[in-house]
């Protein structure tokens, strides 16, 4: 499960056009915690979660596992 979270996360974050710097910015966040969580077990914290998805546009539930898109 978490790997299909990371997974998830990992491809939504690239597909953003984004660089880790502009993600971090915007959520408030180092640009090497966003790369941990693309590249380490790391997972955000539930209100860093919240906030990359609601400034990449991302469903939770999909990045979570609970709906296919």
């Amino acid at each position: 499960m978490i790997e299909m979270i990371k997974e998830r996360l990992r491809e939504e974050i690239k597909a953003s056009g984004l660089t880790t710097v502009e993600i971090a910015r915007r959520v408030g966040i180092s640009p090497e915690m966003v790369t941990q969580y693309m590249t380490t077990k790391k997972l955000p914290k539930l209100d860093t979660f919240a906030r990359l998805c609601r400034e990449l546009d991302l469903s939770a539930d999909y990045i979570l596992g609970l709906k296919n898109t």
